[in-house]
């Protein structure tokens, strides 16, 4: 059986990239297509077979790829994948545009339908720095974008959603059925070492502003509570300028030093509205409560008063009273380490290649009709 995997970028490291290691593992043969490889920001996929758009030949794309989003969707349908039994896209935008044959089985991991044209396009332009001349034309480019997101929608034969959050968008975008599968977990590395808390609060995020973590920056800066922020991104400068000095900002840090975060926090804190939060099973799989924002995937992550507690308005008031509740509650470790194994990397592999599997056996992938 001859597979491709499509992924949008590679050009950062996040849960998008753990998805895309684990569909690796299942098909160790599949090349890679993505619009575009930084090899500096992810070096340890050097041995892989990754192939590329004409994107990848324009300079500075890796770097401010996002002033190219105008060519994405013909750079995706300039790929030509013939002769290929199965297809995996798995996306967040623009890998479910692929052109294929009309004998290859597409399936979209769909990490979300395109937020920022959906249902975060006002969070958008509320909080990103966007110039002023990109603010005229972009209601244009969205209305535009809408239209490209639901017509390739129509090359999909199936849908995977990542959480019911997920699902509902897809099916409201889309007008789609689709499975839930939740994201893989390594529950065998994230895993609790036995030893007490060091006291301190802890954050992993990527540093964008959608994020919010200026809440997390605010709170933390009333309370003057320890907290680590493990990551990277444009916020980065705005965030340290803004927070007082029991707050650490530590980069992105290898996943061995922050299985090490995440044993010794008191807590993982998570302020954003996420279609899922693999962040947050990750805490949970090393024994660690989570307190979070009771939004999108959030919801089905963390059990109320069991293995975290969430908090109800996104400002640092509300996250500050939170904290000010959790410090006088007590969790057990060991059932917030079992909750996690819902999200395990052998779980996700067993329902993947079951579904993969009797969707190959019907024999027939009709595509839905328009529309």
């Amino acid at each position: 059986m001859r597979v491709a995997i499509i992924h949008d970028y590679l050009n950062q490291f996040g849960g998008a990239e753990r998805v895309l290691e684990v569909l690796h593992e299942l098909f160790p043969a599949a090349p890679i297509f993505a619009l575009v490889y930084d090899k500096r920001a992810l070096p340890q996929y050097a041995g892989w077979d990754i192939r590329t758009s004409f994107l990848q030949k324009v300079p500075f794309v890796k770097q401010g790829y996002r002033n190219f989003v105008f060519l994405f969707p013909r750079a995706i349908a300039s790929f030509k994948l013939r002769g290929y039994d199965l297809v995996i896209s798995n996306t967040h935008a623009w890998g479910k545009g692929i052109n294929l044959d009309g004998d290859t089985l597409h399936i979209c991991y769909c990490l979300t339908p395109m937020r920022y044209i959906w249902d975060l396009y006002q969070d958008y332009i509320r909080y990103e720095h966007i110039p002023f001349p990109a603010r005229w034309i972009l209601p244009f480019w969205a209305r535009r974008m809408r239209r490209w997101d639901r017509q390739s929608a129509l090359k999909v034969a199936h849908f995977i959603a990542i959480s019911r959050t997920v699902a509902k968008r897809i099916e409201n975008y889309y007008q789609r059925d689709s499975v839930i599968i939740y994201p893989p977990c390594d529950t065998d590395f994230f895993k609790p070492d036995g030893s007490l808390d060091s006291g301190y609060y802890l954050a992993v995020s990527r540093l964008k502003s959608y994020k919010r973590m200026d809440i997390l920056v605010g709170a933390f800066n009333k309370l003057g509570l320890p907290l680590k922020v493990a990551g990277e991104g444009p916020e980065l400068k705005r965030l340290r300028q803004d927070a007082n000095g029991n707050i650490e900002f530590t980069g992105r840090i290898a996943d061995e030093k922050l299985l090490k975060a995440y044993q010794g926090c008191k807590a993982l804190v998570f302020c954003g509205n996420e279609d899922f939060g693999l962040t947050m099973v990750e805490a949970q799989a090393c024994g660690k409560p989570v307190i979070a924002y009771y939004r999108g995937g959030a919801k089905e992550i963390v059990i109320e008063g069991k293995t975290g507690m969430f908090f109800y308005e996104q400002t640092p008031q509300s996250l500050a009273q939170a904290i000010e509740r959790f410090s006088g509650l007590r969790f057990d470790r060991s059932y917030i380490r079992e909750s996690s194994l819902r999200f395990s990397k052998e779980k996700f592999k067993a329902l993947f290649s079951d579904f993969i599997a009797k969707k190959l056996s019907a024999g027939q992938f009709p595509l839905p009709r328009d529309i």
